[in-house]
């Protein structure tokens, strides 16, 4: 490997390594200042580099923010994955206890994320519905379901808005034990879907029902 290249590679590293260091800062600011109250002179002050190299990165304070959004959703993601080396039950509760672990520490930008986000910037609304079709690939994974049908569908699309507006209640009412929250989410989770089991089946036998019957040959 040639001088040029190993040092394109170490140009490129650092210039990623300084990427996530602004996002992590842009975390921690916008989990404690709203969006309007952010300045890049002031987040350049405290990355203690100049305002032009944060443009460098960054076209705009929005994109900033937009992008802070995306890594933290995208550190949520890398979280919550299941560990498929346990059993359904162990791999649900452990997600969801890393869920809550982290909206307990990262709250108010998980707040941000779902209140305001999408008022501040559209792209925020999309890196929410990709969140959202990745947990819900995760699952239909676990029940070895490729095409879900639409009632197992609504049934996992509700618990995932379940999901998120019972952390941003617990967020602004921390009182409930994580323990009692997170068995609330298995018990609903299991409730779902067992329902849309039902329905299902219910589903297919009115449809076998509604079909016309075959003539008999004379």
């Amino acid at each position: 490997m040639t001088d040029s290249v190993l040092s394109s590679r170490r140009v490129r590293l650092q210039t990623d390594e300084r990427r996530n260091q602004l996002l992590e800062l842009g975390s921690k600011v916008f989990s404690t200042r709203s969006y309007e109250d952010v300045s890049l002179d002031e987040v350049a002050q405290m990355a203690n580099i100049s305002k032009g190299l944060i443009y460098h990165y960054f076209r705009s304070k929005r994109e900033f923010y937009v992008e802070t959004i995306r890594a933290d959703s995208l550190r949520l993601r890398q979280l919550t994955e299941p560990d498929e080396t346990l059993p359904p039950a162990a791999q649900l509760r452990t997600a969801i206890d890393a869920h809550l672990d982290f909206i307990r520490t990262h709250g108010k930008i998980y707040v941000s994320m779902h209140r305001s986000g999408a008022t501040i910037a559209p792209e925020v609304q999309d890196i929410l519905e990709e969140h959202r079709e990745v947990v819900m690939h995760w699952f239909l994974r676990a029940l070895s379901i490729t095409k879900p049908k639409p009632v197992l569908r609504a049934a996992l699309r509700g618990w995932l808005t379940l999901i998120e507006g019972m952390s941003l209640d617990w967020i602004a009412n921390p009182l409930l034990r994580q323990e009692a929250l997170r068995e609330l989410l298995v018990g609903a989770y299991a409730a779902l879907v067992e329902r849309a089991q039902v329905l299902d089946a219910l589903g297919n036998q009115v449809s076998r029902l509604a079909r016309p019957a075959r003539k008999r040959r004379s």
